[in-house]
């Protein structure tokens, strides 16, 4: 199992997007990532994206839980209709099939 806990704050049109991604109660990996002149939708769904593929990447694991303090923010990962935060939302998908497709038992939750 891996725990991905994201959260992204936005200051003087700054966003910066932390990501924690541990496995098993021990921490794997912390990312922190600085952006400029984005939303804050878009810098939550990037945030989702950085944990996402870092837990996609370990081996032998076959459950994620994403934590994030916006849940609203993930329904746009699983809609299908136009939206203009499509391009996180389709690289989430992609690391997702590929992770779905590796083990039928694999789940995520959020």
């Amino acid at each position: 199992m891996v725990t991905v806990i994201s959260d992204t704050s936005i200051k003087n049109q700054v966003a910066i997007s932390i990501v924690h991604v541990h496995s098993y109660d021990n921490p794997v990996k912390k990312t922190i990532h600085h952006v400029v002149k984005v939303t804050t939708t878009e810098a939550k769904l990037f945030a989702i994206r950085c944990g996402i593929n870092q837990a996609v990447q370990i081996s032998g694991i076959n459950h994620i839980i994403v934590i994030t303090d916006s849940i609203h923010v993930t329904q746009y990962i699983f809609n299908s209709s136009i939206h203009p935060y499509q391009l996180q939302s389709i690289m989430i998908s992609k690391e997702l099939r590929e992770f779905f497709n590796k083990d039928l038992l694999n789940y995520i939750e959020f």
